[in-house]
């Protein structure tokens, strides 16, 4: 089993925000970035009585994401995805060398 650090937070404010809960609710959003982590492989989370299943856990500098990153975050590119997460943490600025958590997950089947 790979090692990681400790929670810093619950799986269940994992994806919080209305339009991205729509957007995994829909497949379309299938990755969170965190600055910690929320959840580990094979951990599950509800939204709106659909449970999702964390498949995956990495690293990842910000400047490694891609166009399909950003998809992947439910998002149509990376210029708006960045653009977007700016506005919402005020202060913060992109730095490609910064390090986050990518939670991958999708909808537990039955």
């Amino acid at each position: 089993m790979e090692a990681y650090p400790e929670k810093t937070c619950s799986i269940d404010r994992l994806v919080t925000h209305a339009k991205l809960v729509e957007a995994t609710k829909a497949g379309t959003k299938t990755q969170q970035r965190r600055n910690g982590v929320y959840g580990f492989p094979g951990e599950t989370f509800d939204l709106d009585g659909i449970t999702f299943v964390v498949t995956d856990l990495q690293r990842q500098r910000l400047g490694d994401m891609t166009d399909a990153d950003a998809k992947a975050e439910g998002y149509p590119s990376l210029e708006m995805y960045r653009d977007l997460i700016l506005r919402m943490h005020a202060g913060m600025t992109w730095d490609a060398d910064a390090l986050v958590w990518v939670h991958s997950f999708a909808a537990q089947a039955d």
